[in-house]
């Protein structure tokens, strides 16, 4: 070679090296995919990635940026291998084609955050993926088929988003391909798909999740053939949730599954008899609830052949009887509303869970004494168990929920019943148990929920000689929160006593026999929510400084004196007061001694009068006469169905009825106390009886909050009722709740029209002499046309008063009267309420005028009249109802509709404020949504905007950063939560304030909810009335996930137009 060429030669070498990236430095395109990858993130709360992830924080931009916070490297290549920003909430729309040059990217993990994009087709061509986990976000659209490209991946998690559409099955590349692909879950999306295509294009996987979506096909339809790459290798598999019917897996189908540990095919509609499952030798858990199977419990399942764990076989039609159980793996046992009949197994080997409940299992629970397991939780509830109840406690040391109630069980209680190291609740309401109740049970150190209601019990209280007093010097005392002893025979006084039980919410010692003056301790239960000492023989003063706490009181039916602390008049109905008590004291202007008799009237008189009837009515004018169905006390459940518990029922009485009927009066001359803020609460048993003599105990009201418009025959009907049964154990395991129609409900429930009427026909010669000014130039009337219209109280609420007015052309209006004080100066109320008045939807009712008068107590806000009435009575309305249960469509139409009026109120910079299901209305047969009380927040006070806030939160529906905020100011985000809380009654047909049991003590609705998410068990969530008694569908499934989603923190909560297209997303 020549010189020259030599030289060359050497030039050109040296250029390729130059252009050419070495091993040490990283690609720039890596950095430049990075960077755009970021701008798809939006929203970084915890400031982890947007400002860390910047070229000015990398010490050599030619290096892989492994400085940067999620991002793994390989150094030997110096590229980038991993990006993993797992649980970090964020939230943005990513965009997955900006990766497309990370050419040796092994690791995408983003779960845990609120990110939401489309998986786009070109993903395919990264070859390098390994593992993809993108779980618990808002992706959508469908899965690209060009995933089956990746042949590298072994891990793949698409589970909890919104993905839709067919499995990607029959592709020119098949999903057969990615024959290294260990774990597959998708759990909890939209996808659909036969399963016997799906289970054919899956081979060599260790784990299968594909529950909670849409697959279909018969299990029976399965052949070896559809099966035979996947039986040799997988441990789990979960099918939960979808919808697949027809009989079993055949034998020589389920025989090939022999690594198979764990088999989930809940809730669908699997039919036929229950197959054997000898075959499947590493089983550990089954759980094949509500489903549609019946015949016997196979043998194997229970005698010890099988390494059983788990079995759920609940909520089917197996009807065996259960001979003895001999499994010495056998951890969770759950047998739960079938149809078992005979006694109890006469042996138990091991299980630390037994769920039993609703079957028919007879017989007494003597042959509990051979059970060697160490039981923790016991369910036997609503049987025919018969006998005595055996001292439990002491052979299961380890025993911390015993539920036994709804049977038949008598005798006395063991003295040794609250000694259990560990017992945390105990259920033994609903049985002809009798006797003194064991002191033990009030000096345990672990015992939160005791309900022992509805029994024989006889003897006094026995807390005085427990020394739970002498508990307060050592380092723990009693954490009794629920106590009921409601519905016995128990006398003697209310030891002082009960005031160190520091820890109680609830108190029922409603319909004994006790007497004596109430004990001044009671002002020491500062956490006490809920306080019912009605139907017995109290006497004296009621105590003051009651626990400001208290949102549920009944004193009724007793012979207390003197006059009712300042606080509780303030605060709760009169129906908490009376009847009985006659010698009560209501000073400055509320009922006196004589205004409410002990017995009313079953029958309300109604005032008419020829004469035109002011809008101008006073409050305090009542010509109404409430009708009471007094509880008889002691009454038994005939119903041996019923599991319900004790506890209060809302007393359907208005604010109104407090004062002096005979008054009459003219709007302008208002006495101090009328438009004092309605936070009256009613819980009184005078509703308890309905039909098959089935008590519905367990049922209150909230803050008297009144549907603000009228039912059929002027009727004012209060919402939202509270539950606070503490008591009520879920089963163990998964089971459905009851509906509110069934004798389990604790939802709220509404009276006859008869039994509530509130029409108030006066008249008062005054004039309005103020400002009328319309917002709609259609409507033009004069103010003193207003003056002299014919008016009936619909009701009250945080606001005012609600009256219909009709107008000498017969127009009806809704005249909203707000309560003094409560509204801003003249100015800025004008500015505000025109805003107002600018809204303008089909699903809204529209403001048309606003009168401001010379007085401070004369500003009123009117708006069309709507012939219908609000989602609270049609979810809520007890029998004989008026309305038939809406269907899921029609409920779905509800939640599409307040949605998109929600979404009009923000796009124009507006919010509701204040929404509940009683500011929406349904009008016409078609349950057209008018939405009522928007923007008033705007009108307000800061003293009246804390007051609705409030009101809101006492209701259920208050986002919890307004409770918590120093300045609290509705927002948005807020609107979106309490639409989330209405979802969820949509749903379960459970009201937003209902106290609900479990196995984690009281909860609200919201938490109940999210605790059945979490546990596997949103099934249990939904009103079976609305699923007609078949599973509920993907579409319900995903509307209460969807609520789930309205109620998350509010940095990660949607905005009301994301939660608009999931919604008409969802399949009907």
């Amino acid at each position: 070679m020549s010189l020259g060429c030599f030289v060359l030669f050497l030039c050109s070498l040296s250029l390729l090296f130059y252009f050419t990236p070495s091993a040490s430095q990283s690609d720039p395109l890596e950095l430049r995919s990075l960077l755009e990858f970021k701008k798809g993130i939006q929203y970084d709360p915890l400031d982890r990635i947007i400002s860390a992830w910047n070229l000015s924080n990398l010490t050599n931009q030619s290096s892989c940026p492994d400085s940067w916070p999620g991002i793994t490297c390989d150094s030997t290549a110096n590229s980038v291998t991993g990006i993993i920003l797992d649980r970090l909430s964020l939230s943005g729309d990513l965009k997955f084609s900006t990766l497309l040059n990370l050419k040796s990217l092994q690791n995408l993990s983003l779960s845990g955050n609120r990110f939401t994009g489309r998986l786009v087709p070109t993903l395919g061509s990264m070859s390098s993926l390994q593992h993809l986990d993108l779980s618990d976000n808002q992706f959508s659209g469908p899965i690209p088929g060009r995933i089956s490209e990746l042949w590298n991946l072994k891990y793949i998690n698409l589970s909890t988003n919104g993905f839709e559409g067919g499995f990607p099955v029959g592709l020119p590349v098949p999903f057969r391909n990615l024959q290294q692909l260990r774990v597959l879950d998708l759990h909890s999306n939209k996808l659909r798909g036969n399963v016997r295509e799906v289970l054919s294009e899956l081979i060599n996987l260790d784990h299968l999740d594909l529950s909670d979506n849409e697959f279909y096909g018969e299990l029976s339809g399965l052949g070896v053939e559809n099966v035979s790459g996947l039986a040799n290798t997988v441990h789990f598999v979960n099918f939960s949730r979808n919808s697949l019917t027809g009989g079993f897996l055949k034998a020589e189908v389920i025989g090939l599954f022999r690594s198979l540990e764990v088999l989930d095919l809940s809730n669908n509609a699997i039919n036929g008899e229950l197959p054997s499952f000898g075959s499947m030798l590493h089983l550990r858990v089954l759980r094949l609830g509500n489903n549609q199977l019946f015949g016997a419990i196979r043998e194997e399942l229970l005698n010890g052949s099988m390494p059983i764990e788990e079995l759920d076989l609940s909520g089917n039609g197996i009807s065996d009887s259960i001979p003895g159980i001999n499994s010495t793996t056998l951890n969770i046992l759950n047998l739960s509303s079938n149809g078992l009949s005979g006694p109890l197994p006469t042996f138990l080997k091991r299980c630390t869970v037994v769920d039993l409940s609703r079957n028919n299992l007879s017989a007494d629970m003597s042959v509990m004494q051979y059970w060697e397991a160490t039981l923790e939780v016991l369910d036997l509830s609503s049987n025919k168990l018969s006998g005595s109840l055996p001292n439990l406690t002491s052979q299961f040391f380890r025993l911390s929920k015993l539920i036994l109630r709804n049977n038949s069980l008598e005798g006395n209680l063991p003295l040794q019943l609250g000694d259990s190291p560990g017992l945390s609740a105990i259920d033994l309401s609903l049985n002809q148990l009798s006797g003194p109740i064991p002191s033990g049970l009030f000096t345990s150190m672990t015992l939160t929920n005791l309900n022992l209601s509805r029994n024989q019990f006889t003897g006094p209280i026995p807390l005085q000689g427990s020394r739970v007093g002498e508990l307060l010097f050592l380092p723990s005392y009693p954490k009794m929160e629920s106590l009921d002893l409601s519905y016995n025979s128990l006398t003697g006084g209310l030891p002082s006593d009960i005031g160190n039980m520091g820890s109680l919410k609830l108190l029922n010692l409603s319909n004994n026999g006790l007497s004596g003056e109430l004990p001044i301790e009671l002002s020491k239960l500062a956490y006490l929510q809920y306080l019912d000492l009605s139907g017995n023989k109290f006497k004296g003063e009621i105590p003051d400084k009651l626990p400001s706490s208290l949102i549920g009181f009944n004193v009724s039916y007793n012979d207390l004196s003197g006059t009712v602390p300042e606080n509780l008049r303030r605060k709760f109905d009169i129906s908490s007061f009376h009847p009985g008590n006659s010698l009560l004291v209501f000073p400055d202007g509320l009922p006196s001694t004589n205004s409410v008799p002990d017995q009313l009237p079953a029958h309300g008189k109604h005032h008419s009068s020829k004469r035109g009837v002011t809008i101008g009515i006073i409050v305090g004018v009542v010509v109404a006469t409430l009708t009471i169905l007094v509880l008889l006390a002691y009454h038994r459940v005939q119903q041996k169905e019923f599991l319900g518990r004790s506890g209060f029922v809302g007393q359907t009485t208005v604010e109104d009825a407090k004062v002096e009927r005979s008054t009459r009066s003219s709007l302008f001359k208002f006495q101090s106390n009328v438009h004092r803020a309605p936070t009256s609460l009613s819980f009184s048993n005078d509703h308890l009886l309905t039909s098959n003599s089935r008590s519905l105990s367990g049922q209150t009201e909230f803050p008297n909050e009144i549907v603000e418009h009228d039912l059929p025959g002027g009727v004012a009907a209060i919402s939202a009722p509270f539950n606070p049964n503490v008591l009520e154990s879920c089963p163990t395991t998964s089971g459905r709740k009851s509906s509110p129609g069934s004798p389990l409900t604790s939802s709220p429930r509404f009276v006859e029209p008869r039994e509530q009427s509130v029409k108030l026909d006066v008249y008062s010669p005054d004039r309005l002499a103020g400002e009328l000014f319309f917002l709609d130039t259609s409507l033009a009337f004069t103010a003193e046309e207003l003056s002299r219209a014919p008016a009936e109280v619909l009701g009250r609420s945080s606001h005012g008063t609600l009256y219909k007015a009709t107008l000498d052309g017969g127009h009806m209006l809704t005249v909203k009267w707000l309560r003094v004080g409560l509204v801003k100066h003249k100015k800025e109320f004008a500015k505000e309420v025109k805003r107002i008045g600018s809204i303008k939807h089909p699903n809204i009712v529209p403001l048309r005028a606003y009168y401001w008068g010379p007085r401070e107590q004369e500003r009123l806000l009117l708006a069309d009249y709507i012939h219908g009435d609000s989602l609270a009575l049609h979810l809520y309305e007890t029998t004989p109802r008026r309305y038939s249960l809406l269907s899921f469509n029609q409920r779905l139409k509800v939640a599409a509709d307040v949605a998109r009026s929600l979404l009009y109120i923000h796009d124009r910079g507006m919010l509701h404020g204040n929404l509940k299901p009683t500011n929406i209305l349904l009008e016409g047969p078609d349950y057209n949504v008018r939405l009522t009380d928007y923007g008033l927040h705007r009108l307000m006070t800061p003293a009246g905007l804390a007051e609705q806030i409030l009101n809101l939160g006492a209701l259920g529906y208050c986002a919890p950063e307004l409770s918590s905020a120093s300045k609290t100011v509705p927002s948005f985000k807020a609107d979106v939560y309490a639409f989330g809380v209405i979802l969820m009654e949509l749903l379960t047909r459970r009201s937003a304030g209902d106290i609900i049991s479990g196995q984690s003590g009281a909860v609200d609705l919201t938490d109940w909810v999210r605790l059945c998410d979490q546990e596997g068990r949103r099934m249990d969530c939904i009103d079976r009335d609305l699923a007609g008694g078949e599973e509920p569908s993907k579409a319900m499934d995903d509307l209460l996930a969807l609520s789930l989603r309205c109620i998350l923190p509010v940095n990660e909560r949607p905005n009301i137009r994301q939660v608009l297209e999931d919604l008409c997303s969802l399949p009907v």
